[in-house]
């Protein structure tokens, strides 16, 4: 039975991946609960001319950082959905209600020619964490020990930047995923809400990586990890990644991602994961642009007759910085779960998105004011999306299109920016390529 009660706070429970609607018991968030969490980070955050300057001089240029990051939105699903779900989503899975998406806190220590050891440690709360931890699945995923507790973990890394060539650098723990192109977080992405392709692919990795720069215009890396999902152990095999990022002419970044591993419990060879990540960005003055092509498969264990199973994803990225300010984001996508691996249903999702930016500069206090329209499409044998009330005792009814009207608001402090220099990220894409930026 998959069942998940409200812990002590009173949050929303979100049902795991593929958990039956009639299993879900939730805990209403209080209005009292989400604003304390507002007043604690604004609180929390040190003056222009306080601690933030002190902490500048201490560590040196380029070297220490620290800050937090805060997430909050209200999504108006025309659908009504009576259990507020947004269905086949792991980010933003509420609607119809004030969500505390994120609440980030990090400090990060960067390695250089003159300090090479680093490391990062982070902690996070929030809806957005909430479905990190997969569901247990027939001779699948199968959640790690603890795993409640270590999805409030942002990152855990230590690196060290050997001498060797241009500057080998060796990073071992919990770290940003490299596959895909946007972000976990919404503030370095083009929209507020993410897209298919990105929830059902890693976020986040626990093992170890190599990187190294070949040149100006070509990096590799090469990653032994725990599995695709860092909170799921079916097995005690690692798993194995590659990425080449290569800048092949002025303004223009390809990256290929690769993953091959064992995702189930029987880690016979035939039964491994093999995934492609595939991505071509260009960078303009007011413009990126960006195409991502995603591909995985693997052979069923649970099924007697052991079919290939496959999944596939595709999305354009448009971004442009209208004037001052004002930003504009599209993205039109496709997912296909011909076999309902990843999303639990066998359907075809067709969305559009799009997104009014507004940023606000304060010190070192960065905000951002966004205002979000997207339509969803889903259809296939299991395809749809939550619509009213139950149709029978514990069936959802469904529809295969949902509107959906959001207004988000993210603020965050980096201790280590120049003032306002957090929007360069925000504004110029949000692809996974280093292992701390995102």
């Amino acid at each position: 039975m998959c069942l998940r009660i409200g812990d002590n706070l009173g949050e929303w429970v979100s049902p795991p991946r593929n958990c039956p609607s009639k299993h879900w018991v939730h805990h209403r968030w209080t209005v009292r609960y989400g604003w304390s969490i507002v007043l604690l980070i604004a609180l929390w955050f040190p003056s222009e001319g306080g601690m933030a300057k002190v902490q500048a001089e201490e560590a040196g240029p380029g070297l220490w950082h620290w800050g937090a990051y805060l997430d909050v939105s209200y999504p108006s699903n025309f659908n009504f959905p009576e259990n507020h779900r947004w269905r086949s989503k792991i980010t933003t899975p509420r609607t119809n209600e004030f969500t505390p998406n994120m609440a980030l806190g990090y400090v990060r220590k960067d390695v250089g020619p003159d300090s090479r050891w680093g490391m990062e440690l982070g902690v996070q709360r929030g809806y957005d964490t909430r479905l990190l931890v997969p569901a247990p699945t027939p001779q699948g995923d199968k959640p790690v020990p603890g795993g409640e507790v270590l999805r409030h973990v942002h990152r855990a890394n230590v690196s060290y930047l050997a001498p060797i060539g241009n500057g080998l650098t060796l990073t071992a723990g919990l770290f940003n995923s490299f596959i895909g192109y946007e972000s976990f977080y919404s503030r370095y992405n083009g929209n507020y809400t993410r897209s298919y392709m990105a929830d059902n692919a890693p976020y986040f990795m626990t093992g170890v990586v190599a990187q190294y720069p070949v040149n100006e215009t070509l990096k590799l890396a090469f990653y032994v990890i725990n599995g695709y999902n860092n909170l799921s152990r079916p097995n005690t095999l690692p798993s194995y990644g590659a990425q080449v990022s290569w800048n092949l002419a002025p303004r223009w970044t390809f990256t290929q991602n690769i993953y091959y591993g064992p995702d189930q419990s029987d880690t016979s060879l035939t039964f491994w994961r093999t995934f492609s990540d595939t991505i071509l960005e260009w960078k303009g003055d007011a413009w990126t642009l960006a195409f991502a092509y995603d591909v995985g498969t693997e052979k069923a264990v649970e099924q007697a007759s052991h079919p290939r199973l496959f999944w596939t994803s595709g999305v354009l990225f448009a971004r442009w910085n209208v004037s001052g300010p004002w930003s504009l984001g599209v993205r039109p996508e496709i997912y296909w779960d011909r076999n309902a691996r990843l999303t639990g249903s066998e359907q075809f999702i067709t969305a559009v998105t799009s997104t009014l930016d507004y940023k606000i500069v304060a010190g070192r206090h960065s905000g951002l004011l966004r205002l979000e329209y997207r339509f969803d499409r889903s259809t296939g044998q299991q395809g749809g999306y939550f619509r009213g009330g139950e149709v029978s005792p514990g069936v959802m009814g469904l529809t295969a299109n949902q509107h959906l009207l959001l207004f988000g608001l993210l603020w965050w402090f980096d201790a280590d920016s120049a003032p306002g220099s957090g929007f360069r990220d925000v504004f110029g894409g949000g692809h996974r390529t280093s292992l701390s930026a995102r």
